[in-house]
């Protein structure tokens, strides 16, 4: 990745990482030496944070954390398709894995909007691994991934098209990778790329949501799925 130009983190930017849960779980002494260590950049819509199959020292990697703008977290199929796997909005931090393992990056991160990022750097974040806090912090959003993942795993083998739809309708309303406690009524998000999160072509997509829309369960604008009843998209997402 490219070394923009760096800047101070702002107010509006600490309190959009202080609302992340993850971030807000750990002591305040941890979260500043987390942010004390970070360098904050800035990126173009369209900017590829890191390609999959980088190398964890490339130029300008380390470990992220999403301060302003959207993220997509892709891969592409064999046959060229675009599969999203999660999009991270302000307050996410991410690419650890790849940290600790010290394996190439697993994925594509794309910047969806115009980007204010921090970095920090891969010596700092071994050097900040090294204290117990820190390393049970990020055990636990591993743990969080994890989940998340046998989650994912679990609505494409057993759970058919319709249970799929609301459980990512529902996951997106809480942040996705986020999953914040609150579940917003409102996702801000094109259905090409939910189509592509949920592995579908976008006319097969577009059936289930209307489904959806006639029932009054979702309303659909542009860019936009306004989410009319959560409790029955938390029935169908149950229903298998």
């Amino acid at each position: 990745m490219p070394q923009p130009p760096r800047s101070r983190l702002s107010a509006a930017h600490r309190a959009a990482m202080e609302a992340n849960p993850w971030f807000a779980s750990m002591s305040r002494g941890q979260r500043e030496s987390l942010l004390g260590a970070a360098e904050l950049i800035h990126l173009r819509r369209g900017a590829m944070v890191f390609r999959q199959g980088d190398p964890v020292n490339a130029a300008g990697g380390g470990f992220y954390g999403l301060a302003a703008g959207m993220i997509k977290i892709s891969t592409l199929r064999q046959d060229g398709r675009e599969a999203i796997l999660a999009v991270l909005e302000p307050g996410n931090w991410f690419g650890e894995i790849s940290l600790i393992d010290g394996s190439p990056r697993t994925h594509d991160a794309t910047a969806l909007s115009a980007l204010d990022l921090l970095v920090v750097p891969h010596q700092a974040f071994a050097q900040l691994m090294q204290g117990a806090p820190f390393g049970r912090a990020v055990a636990a959003l591993l743990a969080a991934r994890v989940r998340g993942l046998y989650g994912l795993m679990e609505d494409a083998t057993l759970r058919g098209l319709r249970a799929r739809v609301a459980r990512r309708l529902l996951a997106l309303a809480r942040g996705d990778a986020t999953q914040a406690p609150v579940a917003r009524i409102s996702v801000a998000l094109p259905q090409e790329a939910l189509a592509m999160m949920l592995g579908v072509t976008r006319q097969t997509l577009s059936k289930e949501l209307n489904a959806l829309a006639r029932e009054r369960v979702i309303a659909l604008g542009y860019g936009r799925i306004e989410l009319l009843s959560l409790d029955r998209l938390q029935q169908l997402g149950s229903t298998g």
